[in-house]
């Protein structure tokens, strides 16, 4: 935990001073990036280092109030993370795919779609402070989140509608998209078959793909397995180390969504190593 802290504050960190730093990187399709960093940063600062406080001491020393807090922004902001990765990928299908027609993607619009995230996190992670589910120390104890391995209908209700709308309707649109982004891309190589530079984008774009669905799924499939399986079954009895993991498997995504959206990017990163 110690390390993720560490690492997510500096990587994150660095994406948002250069983003500040350079015009050039103010580009509308570059807007749900900073949204994303932003993000990141914040699991880290409410939710990894309370997290790395409370391993020290072996049980979660910050009260009740702390408790909820951090199981509400850490959701928040993790949701925000989450869906911004699917905003991304649906704007480079609408940009590149062009569905839409001649649709010109600009300021406004990455500004609604960083928008979006926000609203629709919002949306999802207030119910248990008004009473649909809770926000309870998780496994071992050492941090919080929502209720969804104690059971009762409250609380399974609100795990189902969390499950649906906020892991299957996001990795849908990033499946939806990087597929039909790839098609494209496929479609363009086999008419320049010639063409060596195209082929070469066509396979780094793959494998970029691949890297951005499986970061997704190591990220969010922990929790989203755990939470339904649980949910689904009322008499599962999990041990608390086991149900610790998904909480750690969805904080290390900050330490990594950084080094595979922005610093995999060729024009970022020259301006990342000028800094």
């Amino acid at each position: 935990m110690g390390m993720v802290v560490v690492l997510a504050f500096f990587v994150n960190g660095m994406v948002i001073v250069v983003s500040l730093k350079y015009k050039k990187l103010r580009s509308p399709l570059n807007y749900i990036l900073v949204n994303l960093a932003v993000a990141d940063m914040l699991v880290t600062m409410f939710g990894s280092t309370v997290s790395f406080h409370n391993n020290i001491f072996g049980f979660f020393t910050l009260g009740k109030s702390v408790c909820e807090l951090e199981g509400f922004v850490v959701s928040l902001t993790g949701i925000v993370g989450l869906w911004s990765l699917a905003i991304l990928a649906l704007e480079r299908y609408i940009v590149i795919c062009k569905p839409m027609g001649d649709f010109r993607f600009q300021q406004r619009h990455a500004v609604m779609g960083c928008a979006f995230t926000w609203i629709w996190a919002l949306l999802w992670t207030s119910p248990p402070l008004i009473g649909w589910c809770s926000y309870v120390p998780e496994g071992l104890g050492t941090s919080c989140g929502p209720n969804w391995y104690t059971g009762g209908t409250n609380n399974n209700s609100y795990i189902l509608a969390l499950f649906i709308t906020c892991f299957m309707m996001p990795l849908t649109t990033i499946i939806f998209s990087y597929s039909n982004l790839l098609l494209a891309l496929r479609a363009v190589a086999a008419q320049q078959k010639e063409s060596e530079t195209t082929q070469r984008a066509e396979k780094e774009v793959t494998r970029m793909v691949i890297a951005m669905v499986l970061a997704f799924l190591i990220c969010w499939l922990p929790y989203a397995a755990f939470a339904i399986v649980t949910a689904t079954n009322k008499n599962i009895v999990i041990d608390p180390t086991l149900a610790s993991m998904p909480s750690y498997f969805s904080k290390t995504a900050t330490v990594y969504n950084p080094v595979i959206y922005v610093f995999m990017n060729k024009q970022v990163s020259n301006y990342i190593t000028d800094h």
